[in-house]
């Protein structure tokens, strides 16, 4: 049975989302839930047809939801609320993404275009892994993780729940970035980040515990 996808989330990220989505083929229908609703009634080419909570409107056997909110926190929060209403998460992989069939991919998460995923890596539940990013062997990515557009994750990375890698920045093999980190655009990290820690640079330094 070919299900409807409901994206939460009618943003930028939204519209790339549903982007994927279509390309995969495999929904009947793909429209939106926002906050803006009834003032917004499209992202792109896709409807928004209410908002987040007229979940309750939906057969949740013949629907998918993915949430696509790029803020770690908040996404986690909303994912959790659809968990606990028992909805099925969709997990989107762009075709022209490269993925190890070797790998464990969390459900809820989105892997853009001409990213990279190499084998034996772990990724949790609703990560983010941006357009053109690449992730290398080995590497463990907790729960509500976004790895930002053209990022590089050597193998044998650590990265913890919620944590954010910056636009463009590079993490040098066997590295371990705690949870709810912030490594910025650009850096270069070649050493360990504690929980909580912001760091920014080429080499990165930490300039601030959250």
């Amino acid at each position: 049975m070919t299900k409807r996808l409901i994206i939460l989330g009618a943003g930028g990220h939204g519209k790339v989302a549903a982007d994927c989505a279509e390309l995969l083929g495999r929904y009947s229908s793909i429209s939106f839930l926002d906050a803006l609703y009834p003032q917004l009634q499209h992202s792109g080419r896709w409807p928004v047809v209410g908002k987040g909570d007229n979940l309750s409107h939906y057969n949740k056997a013949e629907t998918e939801y993915f949430v696509a909110i790029g803020d770690n926190l908040t996404r986690q929060k909303v994912t959790q609320q659809l968990l606990e209403q028992q909805c099925q998460l969709a997990t989107l992989i762009h075709p022209s993404a490269v993925v190890s069939q070797h790998q464990l991919v969390g459900s809820g998460t989105l892997i853009c275009a001409n990213a990279v995923v190499n084998v034996d890596t772990k990724i949790g539940m609703a990560n983010i892994i941006n357009t053109c990013a690449s992730v290398d062997h080995d590497c463990l990515l907790g729960d509500f993780v976004h790895i930002a557009p053209g990022v590089r994750v050597a193998g044998g990375v650590t990265i913890g729940e919620s944590s954010f890698i910056g636009i463009g920045s590079v993490i040098i093999p066997g590295k371990i970035v705690g949870t709810c980190c912030i490594l910025g655009a650009g850096s270069t990290l070649l050493c360990d980040l504690t929980d909580f820690s912001v760091a920014v640079g080429s080499p990165a330094k930490v300039i601030k515990q959250q």
